[in-house]
């Protein structure tokens, strides 16, 4: 993961942050009410 970083001010670290949770966590985290699928595994799903 980001280890040990240090930021030049909050902004940069929440951007950071923001960056990793809406382009890898949230698309890969699993859901309850997908079947304990992550996103990318449902939409995968449905297209086939």
């Amino acid at each position: 993961m980001l280890g040990s970083v240090s930021w030049p001010g909050r902004a940069a670290a929440r951007t950071a942050i923001f960056d990793f949770t809406e382009g890898w966590y949230n698309l890969h985290r699993l859901h309850s009410s997908l079947g304990y699928r992550s996103p990318a595994e449902h939409e995968t799903a449905l297209a086939a």
